[in-house]
Formats: C-alpha cells, structure tokens, sequence
C-alpha cells in the first residue's frame, strides 16, 4: 500500500514463505490432536501409567517434567505445546500426589527450558537456525544438553528454594 514494498520483492522472501507455511501447519496440528482429545488421553496414560510404577510422588513428578519437556520435540510452538499440555499435565501431577504450587512452578519454568531444543521449537528459532551458524544435529545435541543442565538446575535447586520460601 506504501510502495515501500512490491509484491515482487515479497515473493521473493522464499525462506520466509517455507518458515510461516510449516509453521502455521505445524501450530495447527498440534490444536487440533489437542481438540481431538489426543493430548488429554495422553496425559491421562502418562499419569496412569506413573503411577502404577508406585513411585513417590517425588520421582513421579520427574518422570512427568521430563516428559512435558521432551514433548516438545513434537510441537512447532512453545504457545501451542503450553496451551495444549499444561493442564493436562498438571492435572495428572495432581493425581500423583505432587504439591499443587511446586508443580505449578516446575511445569512453568520448564515451559521456558525446552523452547531451544529444536530448530523449530519456537517461534524465532528457524529465522536463528536459518543464519547457518549451526548444523542440524549441533542444534539438537546441545539442545538436549542444556535441557539436561537447565532442567538439573531448576529441579535441584529450584525445589529447594521453593521449599525454603514455604511454596510447598
């Protein structure tokens, strides 16, 4: 409308057209497994299938965080895998038997962990990964080490501080 622009020069933004197209396909599958109950069943299963391993509820809690977390490897979006897994999760931490503030706060700070897990992981990761720095598999490898190391951190010693501040 401006002139600043042709449509020309727009359609020649080609690896923005593949980023927004993928990543618009992406965000709505993962709405629509949610809709279609997927993630619900899945929470469901996961807690159920946790807590017949009879662990304390310590140990469930981890199990559950880790695979919030590593979920995201199936999800193009930090708001669409949050939206879509958060309650469900935390309702199945709560049936395990895990403190209602502390699992808040885990399930919540890990949201942030996983966003650097993949090169599609949010939403400024592919325009990042597409300046070349970085291949494919050194993404991904030191994506899983600093999950590790930052889930390490929070868990630990975030736990404890929780506690010590009286949260749970």
């Amino acid at each position: 409308m401006t002139g600043v622009l042709s449509w020309d020069d727009i359609l020649k933004c080609r690896g923005a057209w593949d980023t927004i197209v993928w990543f618009a396909a992406l965000v709505m599958m993962a709405d629509f497994l949610s809709k279609l109950g997927l993630v619900g069943w899945l929470a469901t299963s996961v807690g159920s299938a946790i807590d017949h391993l009879g662990v304390h509820w310590s140990i469930a809690t981890l199990l559950l965080i880790l695979l919030y977390v590593y979920s995201h490897y199936f999800f193009a979006s930090t708001t669409a895998h949050i939206t879509a897994m958060f309650a469900a999760f935390f309702a199945a931490g709560l049936g395990l038997g895990a403190p209602p503030a502390l699992l808040g706060l885990m399930l919540g700070f890990s949201s942030s962990l996983m966003m650097s897990l993949t090169h599609y992981g949010t939403g400024t990761a592919p325009i990042i990964f597409g300046s070349g720095y970085v291949t494919l598999a050194e993404w991904w490898k030191t994506g899983l080490v600093m999950s590790v190391v930052n889930l390490t951190i929070w868990g630990v010693t975030g736990a404890f501080w929780w506690h010590w501040l009286g949260y749970w």
